[in-house]
């Protein structure tokens, strides 16, 4: 299958899956805008359905993460299993914070210092998950940092190895490649660990989850549902961003089996690892200038996450567009000479 044609697709599947919503919206009644005066049915439903437009528009607290494992599988069914696994730690997340908001305490969860920090504690994990699969060392490749604290904590090598680095005569990663290994898979538990974390961000969503359905419920042993169902809806719709992130990867025909692992995770790697450090940036930013999760560009749409594009649209595309691209056009440049390669020195051998 053509790689244009599969994120056509892709996007397709996205932009239907709204439009039904919109439609279901409509049918039953529901205002997934502002909802008021909610039922326990249709609470349950609403916030099913808000799980699902969360998980379907862009969002820094999921799409970057799961577009890093999912792409890091490189297969339909790992890609499936990347979002399975880290939306059920944000729905067990959201669904404790539901429980909690039940008894009108989810205030101090939705404060801008928490927003901040839970940025620069995802950004950490990302980071350190990207890190993890390069197998490298810290290696951020930003020189000053580098040179001033690379032989104590970032690089135990050489010096004169360190600085070829520096000057970009040397990748270790690439090198590793080279030599017949390859990037290292990420451990699942990572994604779930992220997935907890995740689940401490807050918005539009968490808003009325928090303080309009969770106390509509009757009693308290219904206050973890309407934050369960959330992310139950969440998780549906990045099981299916999953697997069409690795169906697609699985279908780069020019590259070996080898070829895709290498591209699957070395943009993994990179999106983990400098979406982190953007993530880790904006977190001290925001605790030291809390005003900056208001600013955003107003379009009108009424859908949260496209109504306003603040700070964590642009994550979103710096981290998984931006990074995203850049990374495959590197990773499948160097992937395609080594898939050529071995083709040749298949053929001479026979």
């Amino acid at each position: 299958m053509n790689r244009t044609v599969s994120l056509e697709i892709i996007a397709v599947i996205f932009v239907v899956i709204i439009a039904l919503l919109f439609v279901v919206s409509a049918l039953t009644g529901i205002n997934l805008w502002n909802p008021t005066n909610v039922g326990l049915a249709s609470a349950l439903l609403l916030s099913y359905l808000l799980g699902i437009v969360h998980g379907v528009t862009p969002d820094e607290h999921t799409w970057p993460i799961t577009f890093s494992y999912a792409v890091g599988s490189g297969t339909t069914k790992g890609g499936m299993k990347a979002g399975l696994i880290f939306s059920s730690g944000f729905t067990i997340q959201r669904a404790i914070l539901s429980e909690i908001a039940y008894f009108a305490l989810a205030g101090i969860f939705l404060t801008s210092s928490v927003f901040g920090a839970t940025y620069v504690v995802v950004g950490l994990v990302m980071l350190a998950a990207g890190l993890y699969i390069k197998q490298s060392g810290i290696y951020l490749h930003w020189h000053f940092i580098e040179e001033k604290l690379g032989s104590y904590f970032i690089h135990r090598k050489s010096k004169a190895s360190m600085n070829k680095e520096l000057h970009h005569t040397r990748n270790p990663v690439l090198e590793e490649i080279d030599e017949g290994s390859s990037l290292r898979a990420i451990p699942s538990k990572m994604a779930f660990i992220h997935g907890i974390i995740a689940g401490f961000g807050f918005g539009a969503f968490a808003i009325i989850v928090y303080t309009v359905l969770a106390p509509s419920m009757p009693n308290a042993y219904f206050g973890f549902l309407p934050g369960l169902l959330f992310g139950l809806g969440t998780m549906t719709m990045q099981i299916i961003f999953g697997a069409a992130l690795g169906t697609w990867l699985s279908k780069i025909k020019k590259l070996s089996a080898k070829g895709i692992q290498f591209v699957s995770r070395s943009i993994s790697s990179d999106v983990l690892e400098y979406g982190g450090a953007i993530f880790v940036i904006s977190g001290i930013l925001i605790l030291l200038y809390p005003g900056l999760i208001n600013v955003g560009i107003n379009t009108g749409i009424k859908v949260h996450n496209l109504d306003n594009l603040g700070i964590g649209f642009f994550i979103v595309i710096f981290a998984v567009v931006i990074i995203g691209f850049l990374s495959y056009r590197r990773a499948m440049r160097k992937a395609t000479s080594l898939s050529v390669a071995a083709k040749k020195q298949t053929s001479s051998a026979r």
